[in-house]
């Protein structure tokens, strides 16, 4: 079993987003509700930016800085320049949603989904972005999480973590998304699907929010390996590092109790393993 290790105890509130920026050998990841971005590059040093609001879901741009999923819509963000600028707002109508995980697509488009914030109404979205506008895909969600994309980019995976289901679409090169089916449906005992990656086999890793655990499936549904994590709350995972074969965890510790915190004294905290996959290489937003 490979052997996980907590090599960022920031302690987040709901540590999210694992991106691994090629151009910097860096990885950045989130805290939605603490309201933080945080890098940690190749030797080990650690950067953190507060920002000005919930950020939920962050991709580097071709041009520079990110493009992110916020709780006021689509942004363009540069933490280390301050800049954290709206550019769409696809849900004013819908003030208590907020936009949660967020990823693109081989082709360079931005894949986003919204929430209720209190987790009760399924008014979520799941939303494409290009640099030519915005589409709504496919609606009635939850908690959006993922999406994930096979490494042809034609099969992509995207969750409704209150259901415990995950679903695959056929991914056009246009950025139609058609034939919505069940890919995984789990139950009690379980855990919920959170954020989830694709390696270089076309398997999929997804981690469990309350499972204690990452679990890959192969591209046909089959349960392949599973990977034990020291926290509860396993939020989201990348492939990173020179070679993309160290995997990244992000982590919560919302809503544990102290008798959780004192069993789990790094939840919260950024995990990294090297599993024996290989993930790839992430394209930059087209914009």
């Amino acid at each position: 079993m490979a052997e996980v290790q907590c090599i960022a105890d920031v302690h987040a509130v709901l540590g999210e987003g694992p991106v691994w920026v090629t151009r910097e050998s860096a990885l950045y990841w989130l805290d939605i509700k603490g309201r933080k971005i945080f890098r940690l590059d190749g030797d080990g040093r650690l950067a953190e930016w507060p920002t000005p609001l919930r950020i939920g879901s962050l991709a580097p741009r071709k041009s520079g800085g990110f493009i992110a999923g916020t709780e006021d819509g689509i942004a363009l963000v540069d933490p280390a320049a301050d800049r954290f600028e709206i550019i769409a707002k696809p849900e004013e109508q819908l003030p208590d949603n907020r936009f949660n995980d967020g990823k693109v697509d081989r082709r360079g488009r931005f894949w986003a989904g919204t929430m209720d914030d209190s987790e009760r109404a399924a008014t979520g979205t799941l939303y494409c972005v290009a640099p030519t506008g915005w589409a709504a895909v496919d609606s009635g969600y939850k908690v959006t999480n993922g999406p994930a994309f096979s490494p042809s980019g034609d099969i992509m995976y995207h969750s409704d973590s209150a259901r415990q289901v995950t679903y695959a679409f056929d991914l056009g090169a246009d950025g139609q998304a058609a034939n919505r089916r069940t890919f995984l449906q789990f139950g009690p005992g379980d855990g919920y699907p959170d954020g989830m990656t694709v390696d270089s086999d076309g398997c999929l890793w997804i981690a469990f929010w309350d499972g204690w655990c990452i679990r890959r499936f192969s591209a046909a549904g089959e349960w392949v390996e599973t990977v034990k994590m020291p926290v509860q709350r396993p939020t989201s995972c990348a492939f990173g590092g020179p070679d993309l074969d160290r995997l990244y965890v992000t982590s919560a510790s919302i809503d544990l109790d102290q008798s959780a915190l004192e069993m789990q004294p790094n939840a919260g905290g950024l995990f990294m393993t090297v599993p024996g996959a290989r993930g790839l290489a992430d394209v930059p937003y087209d914009g």
